[in-house]
């Protein structure tokens, strides 16, 4: 089993798979390979708990100024590409951030279906035990269709020259975190990643994992 222990990160997770015991500590210079991926800030729907697929909701204010708040820490980084959501609230955070994306309608966000605009509880009233990562959604992406999205963008930036930043999608971000660690998707049902919130992921000798995260 390999578990992949973050130090130092706001947050400690550890991910589970083959091969052997790798200790990462959270850092600031960025490897071959590494992907910083940031969560857009917030919109009236993400505070209300209400799931946002495809609706192309804008930032609220605060959203807004947690942005630009991004600016001081990711224009000091020398990314040698950009991608994006091509949903407002993902460009635009990355435009705050002083960073001109480059657009990816894989990294949108999950398309819930009849689950758009509900909350979990809401969902919860008809479906008990529901939880995206176990049961997809309705008339919406399947965790197939996700998962596939989520291999099709990792493959395309493969070889690509690093770091690259990329502006995605509370559960959508998660989805592609687990495949880029070779976990199953149902993995990032242990991982919060909150509004305008960064995740750093490598490539190491061991396969992808998690230098730090919701930092």
């Amino acid at each position: 089993m390999t578990e992949y222990c973050l130090a130092g990160s706001h947050t400690d997770i550890f991910a589970v798979s083959t091969g052997k015991r790798c200790c990462l500590e959270s850092r600031n210079e960025l490897g071959k390979g590494d992907i910083y991926i940031v969560r857009h800030g917030a919109t009236p729907w993400s505070k209300a708990g209400r799931h946002t697929g495809r609706t192309d909701i804008a930032l609220d204010q605060s959203g807004e100024k947690a942005a630009e708040a991004l600016k001081s820490v990711l224009t000091q980084i020398q990314f040698r590409h950009v991608f994006s959501s091509p949903l407002q609230r993902a460009k635009k955070t990355c435009e705050l951030a002083g960073l001109k994306p480059k657009l990816d309608p894989n990294l949108s966000e999950w398309d819930y279906g009849d689950y758009e605009g509900l909350t979990k509880t809401q969902i919860q009233e008809t479906a008990p035990d529901w939880d995206i990562y176990d049961s997809g959604t309705l008339n919406g992406e399947s965790i197939e269709q996700v998962t596939k999205r989520c291999e099709n963008f990792l493959e395309s930036v493969k070889d690509l020259a690093k770091p690259i930043a990329v502006f995605s999608h509370g559960h959508f971000s998660r989805a592609l975190t687990a495949t880029f660690i070779g976990e199953n998707i149902k993995f990032a049902q242990k991982i919060q990643f909150d509004t305008a919130k960064i995740g750093i992921l490598a490539a190491t000798t061991f396969g992808g994992a998690i230098v730090s995260w919701n930092v």
